[in-house]
């Protein structure tokens, strides 16, 4: 009886050896996202950074573009009046474009193909000013002879040159922005397939852990059974391993939900209000030295009540805070996923019906708020009635609760048909939205403005996959201060997503 029991017990053993093998490589993979993570930041930050690259690149080559139009501008003017001011506006206009070549050559070096558009570029710049100074020398008879004969002018060849370069140089960086477009896209897409992999690994581990723990749980109770004989302390070395296994199982639920988001600003506070918590803790426990060790420092009252009164309540409370903040977002995804995953049933919409419904729904809060609501008329579509609903609710819902203070609210629903698509557009005389914000609104736990609103930021990400999944867009048109048009796009007839993909 006891061998059989003793073995038992090393089983157990396994067990946990197994179960703490599982949870490092729960810990691994969570350690894997964080650097796929990391590494994507790194990624498209580098994309971002050559993508901003390339934009000011195409600027300054318009720019450049831009000035050899007015050196033209200028020598035209001077033939065709003989002031010699236009002279003065060609040489500035003919510096400021050497200037912006400089740049180009500059930030170019890399690039083996505008290194040749900027030589060939400068060659023509040459031809042309040569031919333009050259110009100037010729007598009155040769320059009316010019103005007479446009269409000839052997001049304009060059500048024609130099256009059809710079164009070229266009096409190039146009090139190259795509590429790298794609490139940050497709950084987005592999680290997307990692964390799905890295997902489904832990929730595999997490599943395997659990199913170990439960039928490790039903050994211990049958071993408690048949070694009620036993002494206390083989009892309590028994209850001990069943808490181990208890806060295990706990464990390895929290890491299921935890992959979701970057949860990381509420684990800072909680990092940094535990270290507070030590310290008070430490004060404490000095409190309770005996002071005649050698060495010890006895703190005075007053640190002590300050420690208990004051420094420990702030460090949990802040830590309590975070905790719960950590928690509504892990629901908010959720409550996501849950819809995401909801079969959507296309049926005939009344759109006048369903914004009515929506505006009886918010009509005590238009009131409170003083706010007007027009609807003008509205067109029919097949669409999936539940998502349509909530996509005008969210929208309608904002555009009442980012009211502009001491203005009077005004919201108005409008729509029509257009080739196939109905677009209807929610316009309110709110807040506004800064334009660098027009699309950071639309991601997930990603808000713009004060902050003086209850939310979490999933309400728009929502209304813009929903959109998607009923084969539309959504787009915002605002300005700081001036109101917001949110315009969805949407098609008259939707049949489902294999029909409509």
């Amino acid at each position: 009886m006891q061998s059989t029991k003793l073995t038992a017990l090393g089983r157990d053993a396994r067990v946990n050896r197994f179960i703490l093998t599982l949870l490092s490589i729960g810990f691994a993979a969570l350690l894997a996202g964080l650097g796929a993570a990391l590494w994507t930041q790194q990624r498209n930050t580098d994309s971002e950074r050559w993508v901003a690259h390339t934009l000011e690149v195409q600027a300054r080559i318009g720019a450049f573009a831009s000035k050899a139009e007015r050196m033209e501008t200028a020598r035209r003017g001077r033939l065709l009046s003989d002031d010699p001011a236009f002279n003065g506006l060609f040489d500035q206009a003919l510096a400021s474009a050497v200037a912006d070549l400089d740049v180009l050559q500059k930030k170019t070096l890399d690039n083996a193909t505008q290194a040749a558009n900027i030589r060939v570029i400068r060659q023509l710049l040459t031809d042309y000013v040569v031919a333009e100074r050259a110009e100037r020398g010729r007598g009155r008879k040769a320059q009316i002879a010019l103005r007479q004969d446009f269409f000839n002018d052997p001049v304009v060849v060059h500048i024609r040159q130099i256009r059809k370069a710079a164009d070229a140089m266009a096409d190039e960086e146009r090139n190259l922005l795509r590429q790298r477009e794609a490139t940050q896209t497709q950084n987005l897409r592999t680290f997307n397939l990692v964390l799905a992999a890295i997902c489904l690994l832990i929730l595999a581990v997490a599943s395997a852990t659990i199913l170990l723990v439960r039928r490790t749980l039903r050994e211990l109770r049958a071993s408690r059974l048949e070694l009620s004989a036993l002494n206390l302390d083989l009892e309590r070395l028994v209850d001990s391993r069943t808490t181990e296994l208890q806060r295990a199982n706990a464990e390895i639920q929290r890491f299921a939900y935890i992959v979701s988001h970057d949860l990381r600003s509420p684990l800072v506070n909680v990092m940094g209000f535990t270290a507070e918590l030590e310290a008070a803790t430490k004060v404490i426990a000095r409190s309770l030295d005996d002071p005649a060790q050698p060495g010890a420092t006895t703190p005075s009252k007053e640190d002590v009540r300050r420690a208990v009164a004051e420094d420990l309540p702030e460090a949990i409370g802040f830590i309590r805070s975070s905790t719960q903040k950590m928690d509504r977002l892990i629901n908010a995804i959720l409550r996501l996923s849950r819809e995401g995953r909801r079969t959507l049933a296309p049926e005939a919409l009344d759109l006048n019906v369903v914004v009515r419904s929506i505006a009886d729904s918010i009509q005590h809060r238009l009131m409170e708020t003083g706010t007007a609501l027009t609807i003008a008329p509205l067109p029919t579509v097949t669409s999936d009635r539940t998502a349509v609903e909530q996509i005008l609710s969210n929208l309608m819902e904002n555009a009442l609760k980012y009211l502009q203070p001491g203005r009077p609210g005004e919201i108005h629903i409008s729509g029509k048909a257009v080739r196939g698509r109905a677009i209807i557009e929610v316009t309110d005389n709110g807040r506004g939205i800064d334009p660098r914000d027009h699309e950071r609104i639309f991601d997930l736990f990603r808000r713009s403005g004060v902050q003086d609103q209850p939310g979490e930021g999933i309400g728009l990400a929502h209304v813009r996959a929903l959109a998607y999944r009923l084969g539309g867009v959504i787009e915002v048109v605002s300005e700081l201060g001036q109101g917001a048009t949110f315009r969805v796009n949407l098609p008259i007839e939707w049949k489902g997503a294999e029909s409509n993909g």
